[in-house]
């Protein structure tokens, strides 16, 4: 079906590969900033329709569904299904919230709450918590924070040379071009590593103390790139339309660090980056950002499956992806499938081997990136915050 949309970036994918148009913490910090954008949230409310039909085995989406059920017992992977047939017909899941949080926001009275979920790529039964505060205890979180330092001296040797990374790299710096992706304005762009389960290994290699930290720490991640922010810009409101990723950040350099120049906003909670700090959020619940101050910001940006997510479910989601990406999955023919499900497995292969980390130009000595400016090649959709 051309309706399919299936979406963890924020940036909708339709079948057959074609993108739609698309440490400080406390509540309301900035009240100015919530009163600001309040008015830009969407708080009407959806409830699911009935899904129990089965998709039919002549369209895009039925032949999907068959290999869901031809890998996974159909138990095991019901809420799965029950979003991909979600998706079918057109639904988008719109939600108050608030009474999840901690503390619970239990009515929104006077129409100036955030805490609202938009979800057309929607999981059901999922937890919408705006701020995941047990992060800190989480092993990958605390192996990626450990590795702070030495990802943060690669990050700054690279960005040292702009114009050998722009030259040598894959995509750099990039921003969206879609229309859907609009809110998160000019100010910010990414530079990818890893795509929807799929290692860049141009730019893999140009950061191999990164995404070997990435790879080491065991982190359940979907997506993994770095995010600037330019001085003086804001990200208004918005949702990124997936419920069942979580978004991880470890800030690299934020300018003023510490002094509330350069904000997140999540429901209705706003907080400062810190640098090397690990802050875990739902982006499906709507989200801002600011940079105040006069130099670019930087974080290292992950998406990672929802932790309430069983594994056989995190597996059909991959295999939803693998689909839209290796139609020949679909095949009625059992060698064509099975030469598919090995490029897809090659597709995820960790590039870098486990010897020692040579092989980058940002493997050396730190340096510095104030004041220097790189220009991306090939430019193309990018990613939130």
């Amino acid at each position: 079906s051309s309706n399919i949309i299936f979406c963890s970036d924020g940036i909708p994918l339709r079948s057959g590969s074609q993108h739609r148009s698309s440490a400080g913490a406390n509540r309301a910090l900035h009240a100015t900033d919530a009163a600001a954008t309040s008015s830009a949230i969407d708080r009407t409310a959806t409830a699911p329709p009935s899904t129990d039909a089965p998709l039919s085995p002549n369209t895009f989406a039925g032949q999907v569904e068959r290999a869901l059920l031809s890998k996974y017992p159909e138990s095991k992977i019901e809420r799965v299904l029950r979003s991909w047939r979600l998706l079918e017909l057109d639904y988008e899941h719109r939600e108050f919230v608030g009474g999840q949080q901690s503390p619970p926001i239990t009515a929104d009275e006077d129409g100036t709450s955030r805490c609202y979920q938009h979800a057309p790529s929607y999981v059901p039964g999922l937890r919408a918590v705006a701020w995941w505060d047990d992060v800190d205890e989480l092993p990958w979180a605390k192996s990626l924070a450990k590795s702070y330092p030495s990802i943060r001296e690669e990050f700054l040797s690279v960005m040292s040379d702009p114009e050998k990374l722009a030259s040598d790299g894959n995509n750099i710096w990039a921003g969206a071009l879609t229309t859907d992706a609009e809110s998160y304005g000019e100010g910010w762009k990414t530079l990818v590593l890893l795509n929807r389960g799929q290692w860049d290994e141009t730019n893999a290699k140009l950061f191999p103390v990164t995404s070997k930290a990435i790879h080491k720490s065991g982190v359940p991640v979907a997506e993994a790139f770095f995010a600037s922010m330019k001085p003086r810009t804001s990200i208004k409101p918005h949702s990124d339309f997936t419920n069942f990723v979580l978004t991880s950040h470890l800030p690299l350099v934020v300018p003023e660090n510490g002094n509330n120049k350069c904000r997140l906003s999540v429901g209705d909670e706003t907080r400062q980056w810190l640098e090397g700090k690990v802050i875990l959020f739902d982006t499906s619940i709507y989200h801002d950002a600011i940079n105040d101050s006069e130099e670019t910001r930087y974080i290292l940006m992950l998406r990672v499956w929802h932790s309430d997510l069983t594994e056989e479910e995190r597996g059909a989601l991959q295999l939803i992806y693998d689909c839209l990406e290796i139609p020949e999955l679909l095949s009625d023919n059992p060698g064509t499938v099975s030469m598919a499900e090995q490029r897809a497995v090659m597709m995820r292969e960790f590039p870098l081997k486990d010897s020692a980390i040579s092989g980058g130009f940002g493997s050396g000595r730190g340096g510095s990136i104030k004041g220097k400016k790189g220009k991306g090649k090939n430019k193309r959709k990018g990613r939130g915050k």
